[in-house]
């Protein structure tokens, strides 16, 4: 069995949510939302989530459309992957990602939450569903 956080990432052009989860719980939760939208600040921030949780693995959401098409946003996401593993020398899993922004946005109109107003808790939402598929497999 693994043992050890992994960090999960739902990416996007304007902001990345972020979600941490252990191996040993197989449990989930978001952590925060990275709203850079230039490449330096975002790898400083993840630089600062992975030396905090120390993870075992990284995991990239993968769009793809609804027919399972790739698009532009899924090249970068691959792009994105290929960045993290050789800046952090982590293993990076790609996970596919679809219906957990309308999930993740779901979870907040049930809460009561207003998702216009909150785009930056969607994306750590939808990177905890991301997350949350990846280690119940």
């Amino acid at each position: 069995m693994l043992k050890g956080a992994v960090l999960a990432f739902d990416f996007g052009e304007k902001r990345i949510g972020v979600a941490v989860g252990e191996w040993e719980t197989r449990l989930a939760h978001p952590l925060e939302t990275i709203s850079a939208e230039a490449n330096a600040p975002r790898f400083a921030r993840i630089g600062e989530l992975i030396a905090e949780w120390r993870p075992v693995e990284l995991v990239v959401g993968l769009p793809f459309g609804l027919d399972g098409e790739e698009h532009d946003l899924t090249r970068r996401c691959r792009r994105f992957a290929n960045q993290l593993h050789g800046r952090f020398g982590l293993p990076v899993r790609l996970v596919d990602e679809r219906l957990t922004s309308v999930e993740a946005e779901r979870r907040l109109r049930e809460a009561g939450k207003g998702v216009r107003d909150n785009k930056a808790a969607v994306d750590s939402l939808a990177a905890q569903e991301i997350l949350q598929d990846y280690l119940s497999k």
